[in-house]
């Protein structure tokens, strides 16, 4: 017997595990975004984070969308998922200019990581980026955004975006505010960028 007839013989084996291991990851890159808005999700988003988290100066910000469950009863799914394509898109236009990354953690709710100084700079910018009117079938939907972020350094990524969490909630008690403000967390005494 030759060494020919081995390799010959496994050839087709190798061809199958090859396109099985190609197909089995692309179904893991998919379920790690969000069909709606290709951003990633919440797993997938975290792993991310986590990433970015340790390799410092890194800012934690959760996005919350004001107004759109009057945009779903008013104009339907189809208009909420219009708005929520047209988030995650600028979000991940807005991150990939920040070398940060963008995640639908699930229902109306978004988070991004990036670099802290890039985050401060832009907050301003990324609200009106979200604000912007989405057209939808000749209509101008209009949708706010609370955005609470927080400096990740020191903390754990779910400390991070529990902090942004409560920052975010702190702006949409107050009915959103103009331009950046910052608050000093009673329990960590951390600076806060909310919008």
């Amino acid at each position: 017997m030759s060494l020919i007839e081995p390799i010959a013989t496994a050839a087709p084996l190798l061809a199958g595990w090859t396109t099985t291991s190609l197909f089995y990851r692309r179904r893991l890159a998919a379920a790690r975004r969000d069909p709606l808005t290709s951003l990633l999700t919440r797993d997938g988003w975290e792993k991310a984070a986590l990433r970015r988290i340790l390799q410092g100066n890194a800012a934690v910000a959760v996005i919350d969308l004001d107004g759109f469950k009057g945009i779903n009863d008013t104009f339907g799914h189809a208009a909420g998922d219009a708005v929520l394509k047209a988030t995650g898109h600028r979000l991940h236009l807005w991150a990939g200019a920040s070398n940060g990354t963008a995640g639908r953690l699930g229902g109306d709710e978004f988070a991004l990581v990036l670099t802290a100084d890039d985050f401060q700079a832009g907050v301003e910018q990324l609200h009106e980026l979200l604000t912007a009117p989405v057209d939808w079938q000749g209509q101008h939907l209009a949708v706010g955004a609370s955005i609470g972020a927080v400096p990740a350094d020191g903390l754990t990524l779910s400390e991070a975006l529990a902090h942004a969490d409560q920052a975010m909630y702190e702006v949409k008690g107050n009915g959103g505010r103009r331009g950046p403000r910052r608050h000093q967390d009673a329990t960590q005494g951390r600076p806060e960028v909310t919008r």
